[in-house]
């Protein structure tokens, strides 16, 4: 019997997120990983001058963010689009007629996902291997591990979760293969890990599913490019807010955030830049936020996560030609 669960999001560091929008223009948000909408909801409450424009890959997830978004009426639109087709539903959408003042990435997979054994991203749930956020699009988890070599599953396991093991997981699931069920994955990889380590560290599995859903939603693919379209279409005073999840994602983001910051100086650390970087944004916060230890003790999930922000500057002004 699956576990059937209303798609009930519950935001994390959401009073951070209206916090770091409320400098901002009137204008319109894009929220590139929509959900529940809970974060796009209390922004549009914090401010009325402000429209939301979502994004979301998860049709459960849409459906549920257009039905908790419907009393705001013309002020927030959601579409069906991963967070990488931003430009093209922002211009598609004719927000680029009101400025784009923020754009917020809430990455990876939420709560209601997890929760809901048919979506196939637990290891808690014996269910069909899925794990795609959107289910009518692209490979399986399922058609992932029952095809790719030994070779290629290891990388996943390494890139994707630093899994310590990743070679002896591999060769256990092609030797085990077909693996058809979130169940059977998980025996196998337990099965894999040495004893001393499967008793530290929480669920052995835990490491492959994560490296799994990774790699068949291309989450650290896509990310780059979404990060590139954010700071573009952002009107300058714009900001730029991305939780993250885990360490592969947070170094991507951490990096282009940098990047943004300081324009790709190569100049030595501490001497004025020569070199002719431009900065296209500043960093709200070095080493970005943390949930607090209440938010953490009413929301566990929220203990990894990680807050980066940016505010878009004004471009330069052309140089005198006299």
């Amino acid at each position: 019997m699956t576990d059937q669960r209303p798609f009930v999001h519950d935001p994390v560091l959401v009073d951070l997120v209206v916090e770091l929008f409320h400098p901002v223009p009137a204008g319109t948000v894009v929220d590139a990983t929509l959900g529940g909408a809970g974060h796009a909801a209390t922004v549009l409450q914090s401010r009325p001058d402000l429209r939301v424009l979502g994004l979301d890959r998860d049709r459960n997830a849409l459906a549920a963010a257009r039905a908790r978004l419907a009393p705001f009426g013309d002020r927030a639109e959601a579409h069906h689009a991963r967070f990488d087709q931003l430009a093209t539903v922002v211009a598609a959408a004719g927000a680029a007629s009101q400025p784009i003042v923020g754009v917020l990435f809430d990455l990876g997979v939420s709560s209601p996902q997890f929760d809901d054994a048919d979506r196939g991203f637990s290891y808690r749930h014996d269910a069909p291997l899925d794990m795609r956020m959107d289910q009518g699009s692209g490979p399986s988890a399922a058609d992932l591990v029952n095809t790719a070599s030994e070779q290629e599953l290891a990388g996943i396991l390494r890139r994707n979760a630093d899994e310590r093991y990743a070679g002896r997981i591999a060769r256990a699931i092609v030797a085990a293969r077909p693996i058809a069920t979130t169940g059977q994955l998980a025996d196998v990889v337990v099965t894999a890990i040495p004893a001393p380590a499967r008793r530290k560290g929480g669920f052995p599995a835990k490491r492959t599913f994560q490296a799994l859903r990774i790699a068949v939603n291309e989450e650290l693919d896509v990310l780059p490019p979404a990060l590139d379209a954010a700071l573009d279409v952002l009107a300058p005073g714009g900001r730029l807010v991305v939780i993250s999840y885990h360490s592969g994602e947070d170094r991507i983001v951490k990096e282009r955030l940098r990047r943004a910051d300081d324009g790709g100086c190569t100049c030595p650390p501490g001497l004025p830049c020569g070199c002719g970087a431009v900065p296209e944004a500043r960093l709200l916060k070095r080493g970005g936020w943390t949930p607090s230890t209440t938010e953490i003790e009413m929301n566990p999930r929220a203990a990894s996560a990680r807050l980066r922000a940016v505010e878009k500057l004004p471009a330069p002004s052309p140089e005198d030609p006299s």
